[in-house]
């Protein structure tokens, strides 16, 4: 028997036994997602979507919620 391993599972890993330093990555991905979240504030808008470099990042309430494969079409809300 082998036991999978969920992606949760092994970012929480990652994050509690210190492999990998998370805090720089989210900083990374706060600062290439700022123009457009400044685009979005001029929009009015606190929920939003973003293509970079193949990925989409949809950010809800100033939050980054997922980030998918910009191939993947998204259904309604």
């Amino acid at each position: 028997m082998t036991i999978e391993i969920s992606d949760r599972a092994l970012v929480r890993f990652l994050e509690r036994t210190g492999a990998a330093e998370l805090a720089p990555l989210k900083c990374a991905i706060a600062a290439s997602l700022e123009r457009a979240e400044l685009a979005a504030a001029r929009a009015g808008l606190s929920d939003f979507a973003v293509v970079v470099d193949g990925l989409r990042y949809l950010v809800r309430d100033g939050v980054l919620v997922n980030v998918l494969d910009s191939r993947v079409k998204l259904g309604p809300r």
